[in-house]
């Protein structure tokens, strides 16, 4: 530990002991709740393997039923956040855990392709706001020039939850085959449904709305949040030239919120439409026994989430995020294709599938850190929102068409050089961001004595401020 002439801490120290302080506290217990989160959005996959047969499913109606969920989420994500603000983030967060985990246990009640796309509209409905309230909350603990690490241990999660949860659904298809009265996709949405609602009670008593509230932080240690969060807004202001507007109005005038917008659309229908067919793709290829495919489809997402981890904090380390970004996309892209010419055989389409989520996972927190870190206010709330559901929008079209295309062509490769291709969409995209107002830029001096960032560029036609 490096220390001053009056053997003081110095400043860089104290300030990482303080946020690890906060990372130790609040990323356990959110990637907890997002992993059940995830777990009961994308279950789908693995009850299709059952449930399809039993309720005489196409693969066109489950294709439309898995996407249709995020028709739900696209109207209601920015409506939640910013209810979120209004209510606060310790209420709201629990609201969405109950109303989600009642629902995904109303799927074992479904028997119609209507009840099938009502209960997965309602259940978009339902976990609309949590994943860009979750982002948006971690804007009030947590710098820009340490979100992009940040966000990476959170969005872990993701490859987790596959990772856990693909052989634990691969499991209880197994272990619950002839129980009682249910099949074993019943009881797969039941099950999975139990924790979220138990969760939502622990998050009323074990969350803090913010820094000022958090009763496990010394005053001290509030202050040196509170001034890394001014400094960083003050930093934005000057790059945007003074010119700062932190409505809602304003973050829709701003060009490069569109931006973010198109290229997570981009993103996601890639991501999706894999995402969603993994299982449904492995047991095409001659894997039968229901575990296997969970051990199976996890696997992508072992190498994803080692990946995830180090692009993050090395886009932190750099301060740099576009190539951060574009770079996986790319990989990502050939892997996608790789694995539908190689989908004859199940070891070169899973390496290459392996390959493919290595990019995918690891461009997504160096993104998601992108509009918290050109937002503030009303605006970063509807913004970080605002691009998650338009971006989620893709969730409906991905597994959709792939759906269509096998429906149609009695194949998925056809559907995966298209999910590709939007995979690759996203690098060109991104590097249309102005670099000095992507990259962060940790300010370390009092504000006053920063210095300016004379090379920042404005948006289209409207800044805004964090």
């Amino acid at each position: 530990m490096s220390k001053t002439l009056d053997n003081k801490p110095t400043a860089s120290v104290a300030e990482s002991k303080v946020y690890s302080k906060i990372t130790r506290r609040l990323i356990p217990f959110l990637i907890v709740c997002y992993f059940f989160a995830y777990l009961d959005r994308v279950n789908v996959g693995f009850a299709k393997l059952h449930m399809q047969d039993a309720l005489n499913f196409s693969d066109t109606v489950y294709g439309l039923g898995a996407g249709i969920f995020f028709i739900g989420y696209f109207l209601f994500e920015m409506p939640s956040n910013l209810l979120m603000q209004r209510f606060g983030p310790r209420f709201w967060i629990a609201r969405i855990m109950v109303t989600w985990a009642v629902l995904s246990a109303g799927m074992m009640f479904v028997t119609t392709p209507t009840q099938f796309y009502v209960v997965r509209f309602l259940l978009g409905v339902a976990e609309a706001g949590f994943f860009p309230g979750i982002v948006f909350y971690l804007t009030l603990w947590f710098p820009s020039w340490r979100s992009a690490r940040t966000l990476g241990l959170f969005i872990l999660v993701t490859p987790l939850s596959t990772i856990i949860g693909s052989p634990l659904s691969g499991l209880i298809l197994k272990l619950f085959e002839g129980v009682g009265s249910l099949h074993n996709w019943q009881w797969l949405f039941l099950v999975e449904a139990i924790p979220s609602f138990l969760l939502a009670f622990v998050v009323l008593r074990y969350l803090d709305n913010d820094v000022k509230s958090a009763k496990w932080l010394s005053d001290a240690e509030k202050q040196v949040v509170i001034n890394d969060l001014a400094k960083d807004a003050a930093n934005r202001e000057r790059a945007n030239k003074g010119k700062v507007d932190s409505s809602l109005k304003g973050m829709l005038k701003n060009g490069y919120v569109w931006l973010l917008a198109v290229v997570f659309f981009s993103f996601n229908i890639g991501y999706y439409g894999i995402n969603f067919w993994l299982p449904s793709i492995i047991k095409s290829s001659g894997v039968s026994d229901d575990f296997h495919i969970g051990l199976l489809a996890a696997l992508p997402y072992v190498f994803g989430a080692c990946f995830m981890v180090w692009n993050s904090r090395h886009s932190d380390l750099k301060q740099e995020r576009r190539w951060h970004i574009a770079i996986p996309a790319m990989i990502g892209c050939v892997g996608l294709a790789l694995s539908a010419y190689c989908s004859g055989s199940t070891f070169w389409m899973m390496a290459w599938i392996c390959v493919a989520m290595s990019g995918t996972l690891a461009l997504i927190p160096t993104y998601i850190s992108l509009p918290g870190a050109l937002l503030s206010g009303t605006a970063a709330a509807a913004g970080i929102a605002f691009v998650n559901s338009i971006g989620n929008l893709a969730g409906f079209f991905g597994p959709t068409v792939l759906g269509w295309l096998k429906d149609t062509t009695g194949r998925t490769d056809t559907g995966l050089y298209i999910l590709a291709a939007f995979l690759l969409l996203c690098a060109p995209l991104i590097l249309t961001l102005p670099a000095r107002l992507a990259n962060p830029k940790k300010v370390i001096t009092a504000p006053e004595q920063t210095t300016e960032r004379p090379d920042a560029v404005q948006p289209f036609n409207a800044t805004i401020d964090r």
